[in-house]
């Protein structure tokens, strides 16, 4: 089951809701403007609020649905963390769009509100203050991510190492924003 569970969450991941959204209604393809990046940030510049937020919600969904389904099938919750791993390493790189997907952190907030409401509210908390005091999406992201795993750690060590695995994928897929961010050339909103 478990494994079923992965292969069906990987490829829930890989819907990309920017891509899809972007072609439905004209705008271009957020990989080849903006930023580049297949996410609700890059959706907010290119295609306005109403995208940006459907994007979002689509993001959401995708971390969120595999773990709730992980749980009704009776898998532990070190297994439920796992299949939402499976479903932001989807988004990550879609099987349906050349592998080429966006950042992971909506998705991975969808999955951490499936697991452990705390630590998503921590995380959206996190963000939000960052973004609010810096106005730079990548930053509040590379902060509010790991600012979650001590709370893992004190409240679900089974999802303590999922969770630090998708943590560093994240950082990972940021690495192009933090050279941004030590050279100063960061985008701001």
């Amino acid at each position: 089951m478990f494994w079923l569970l992965a292969i069906l969450a990987y490829l829930l991941g890989s819907l990309s809701f920017a891509i899809l959204l972007s072609r439905l209604t004209g705008n271009p393809d957020p990989r080849m403007s903006g930023s580049g990046n297949a996410g609700a940030t890059n959706m907010l510049r290119l295609a306005g609020k109403k995208l940006a937020i459907l994007t979002l919600l689509g993001d959401l969904c995708k971390g969120l649905l595999p773990v709730l389904i992980a749980r009704l099938a009776g898998l532990s919750q070190q297994e439920q963390a796992w299949i939402g791993v499976y479903a932001v390493i989807g988004h990550l790189f879609p099987l349906y769009f050349r592998f080429r997907g966006g950042k992971g952190v909506a998705t991975a907030a969808g999955m951490l509100l499936g697991l452990y409401p705390p630590a998503a509210l921590l995380a959206v908390c996190a963000w939000l203050l960052t973004f609010y005091l810096t106005r730079t999406s990548s930053l509040a992201a590379l902060i509010a991510t790991p600012l979650t795993l001590p709370l893992l750690a004190w409240q679900e060590p089974a999802a303590l190492l999922p969770m630090s695995t998708l943590t560093g994928l994240i950082v990972w897929r940021h690495r192009g924003n933090l050279r941004d961010l030590f050279a100063g050339r960061e985008r701001h909103f």
